[in-house]
Order: C-alpha cells, then sequence, then structure tokens
C-alpha cells in the first residue's frame, strides 16, 4: 500500500526555517521531520511514497538523491586519473519514493488530484509533513478495512488545559473539577487511509481537501474516525520545532517506534 504525503505548502509560520527551505524538511536531530515520519511508516511494513512537492519542492528532490551517499561510508580514488567511488558499507532504508511536483499555490486537494496516476486503482494511506506521532499504522489500516468505507482519519483529543467550572441551565455553578482529556475536542491530525473513490471527490487545483473532499464523504457517511490516544505534535511554530528537538536530543521523543 503506497504512502502519499502532503509537502507542497510555504509553512509560514515557522518563521525563518520556511525561507530556505520547505517545511517538510526542517531537521529534528539533523534529519528531515518528513524522514521521521517516513521511518513510523517504515516500521509497520509500508515502504512506497509518493510526495506531494511544491514550495521548493527541487530540495526535496535533492536531498532523497543525494540519501544514499549521505548514509554510506565511500571512498573516491582519483589515483587513477578516474572518479572511482568505492561503496564500504551503506545504511540505506527500503524505500521507494516519488516525489511530484504538484505545483507552488495548488491547495491540499488538488494536490492529491495530481498524484492519481501514480496511486492507481488501489487503497491508499495518506498524511501531513509535518507532523510526527507514535501511531499504530498496521492497526490504523485494519480499522479501515474492517469498517468498510472510503475513507477513515485519525482523531486526536489535546484534552483541556484548565480546571473546569461546571455550570447548569439556570446560570448556577455546579462544580470545579479538574481537566479530564474527555473535555478536548477531537481534531484531525492526518494519518488517513482511502479508497480510491476520494479522487472523484475532487474538482481542481482550487480544491481545499479539509473541507470539499472531507465533507462530501461525511455527508455521504463515508468517513469513519481513528481515535489515537498515544502522541502526537505538528510543527506549525518555532516553539514547537525546539520542543520536538529537545525530545529527540534528550532520548524521549516518543514518535520513534523503530529501532536503529
Amino acid at each position: 500500500m503506497k504512502t502519499v504525503i502532503l509537502a507542497g505548502g510555504y509553512g509560514t509560520r515557522i518563521g525563518e526555517e520556511s525561507k530556505y527551505r520547505p517545511k517538510p524538511m526542517v531537521e529534528i536531530g539533523g534529519m528531515p521531520i518528513l524522514w521521521h515520519i517516513m521511518k513510523l511508516y517504515s516500521h509497520y511494513g509500508f515502504n512506497e511514497f509518493i510526495i506531494c512537492a511544491g514550495y521548493k519542492q527541487h530540495m526535496i528532490k535533492e536531498w532523497f538523491a543525494d540519501y544514499f551517499l549521505h548514509t554510506s561510508d565511500i571512498t573516491f580514488d582519483y589515483t587513477r586519473g578516474n572518479n572511482e567511488i568505492v561503496v564500504h558499507s551503506k545504511s540505506v532504508e527500503p524505500w521507494k519514493v516519488t516525489v511530484i511536483d504538484t505545483g507552488m499555490d495548488t491547495q491540499t486537494g488538488g494536490r492529491i488530484k495530481r498524484i492519481r496516476d501514480y496511486v492507481g486503482d488501489e487503497t491508499f494511506m495518506l498524511t501531513y509533513g509535518d507532523a510526527v506521532g507514535d501511531l499504530d499504522i498496521q492497526a490504523l489500516v485494519e480499522f479501515h478495512r474492517r469498517h468498510g468505507r472510503k475513507g477513515t482519519m485519525s482523531m486526536y483529543n489535546f484534552g483541556q488545559a484548565k480546571g473546569v467550572v461546571e455550570v447548569g441551565k439556570d446560570g448556577v455553578i455546579n462544580s470545579f473539577r479538574e481537566k479530564s482529556n474527555l473535555d478536548g475536542d477531537l481534531i484531525n491530525i492526518g494519518y488517513m487511509v482511502f479508497e480510491p473513490d476520494l479522487f472523484d471527490h475532487i474538482e481542481d487545483d482550487s480544491t481545499v481537501f479539509e473541507k470539499g473532499p472531507l465533507t462530501a464523504l461525511v455527508d455521504e457517511r463515508e468517513l469513519v474516525g481513528y481515535i489515537h490516544n498515544g502522541f502526537w505534535q505538528c510543527m506549525d511554530t518555532v516553539r514547537e520545532k525546539e520542543s520536538l528537538e529537545r525530545a529527540w536530543a534528550t532520548g524521549q521523543a516518543p514518535w520513534k517506534v523503530w529501532v536503529d
């Protein structure tokens, strides 16, 4: 099963980082967050990726072009007048990666529409290129198959940050109580699974995936929600990026479910 990753946006909220590279290429622990996301899928045996690139898409292509070189021990031998390269050891992922330029200003739905031919007529996974989590991808796929709908969307509850005041209909305060994760709202965190019918719900480059196609599936009662109760964190701001960096540097990165 192929995994489609949306990686074409500008990422303006992350500040200076987005001036020099696309947000999925912003590094955590010396590796792009895109790599961290792919490592999770690969851990569960999903190794074929289609990356919907856009802003500074050449940087994503160049990174993968050099990946083998950067993860191997190599001798460059020019002593006989030739450029001979000897690979001594290599540490490379078993990945097949297709990077597609889906346009600079294409909306999320339009980016997905553009890679239809690369997905083919089969079930596929879809996620965003700016968040990490410790989701059980195999369990997600099994959940999708078990429900037999056109789409499955992973959801996460950040919980309530403060204590809660409960008020009756008459305006009288009934009680104070501590926060509970049940008080928060469920949000879409990506890590989705779709049948190829999804493409028929996307009109063109101007289609916003989160509005048109997902709303249509909801209206058809063809979208189910998979609730993730573990770790998840997006990287929208510099503060969030620094938080993920600290977690990785201290060996406390919950999303690192793979073994080196």
